[in-house]
């Protein structure tokens, strides 16, 4: 439901999941998220932004239980499944600011997408299209001159990361760049 000021701009807002399908009648949804902070992107109270036919919607949390690691969520004004379904597909999204604050040496992947990738002998490598993986160990996608290359997003590979120049320099071991020839 919309109310209060407008929207953001829609392309300066952050992915933190997509509405997968309602669950139940009572107007919950079931949603794939895109981020490592569920419980507190998801607390009831919380604005999340979606697009839909009808535009760009507001859309308060009104209650959240985890459930097989995926979280159902029903929304302020949204009490029967009817009210939900043409929201199957959509993703929600929050304004930049509204993203938790990460430590030192910790970044969220839409930083990363966009930047170029150099060696440190300043050889360009091309630019980052998609970051696959997690907390566990992400894989930076690098489309260039080479092709697709996959990077580990490591620190002894990874030497210098600038996120406001949008540059990311890089220490490869030998072979990486040349592992799609």
């Amino acid at each position: 439901m919309t109310d209060g000021p407008g929207p953001p701009e829609w392309d300066e807002m952050v992915l933190v999941g997509r509405i997968a399908r309602p669950h139940g009648i009572r107007g919950q949804v079931i949603v794939t998220p895109e981020t490592d902070f569920v419980e507190d992107r998801f607390q009831p109270g919380g604005t999340l932004w979606c697009r839909t036919r009808q535009g760009i919607e507001r859309l308060t949390i009104d209650s959240m239980r985890v459930q097989k690691g995926r979280p159902v969520v029903r929304f302020d004004g949204f009490a029967r499944i009817e009210d939900v379904e043409r929201l199957a597909g959509v993703e929600l999204r929050v304004p930049e600011h509204a993203l938790q604050p990460l430590g030192d040496g910790a970044y969220y992947h839409h930083q990363l997408i966009g930047c170029v990738v150099e060696t440190v002998a300043g050889e360009r490598v091309g630019e980052i299209v998609g970051v696959e993986g997690g907390s566990s160990g992400s894989l930076l996608e690098v489309d260039g001159p080479r092709g697709q290359v996959l990077i580990p997003f490591a620190v002894d590979i990874c030497v210098e990361i600038d996120v406001q120049a949008r540059r990311i320099r890089i220490d490869p071991p030998e072979g990486l760049l040349d592992v799609n020839r």
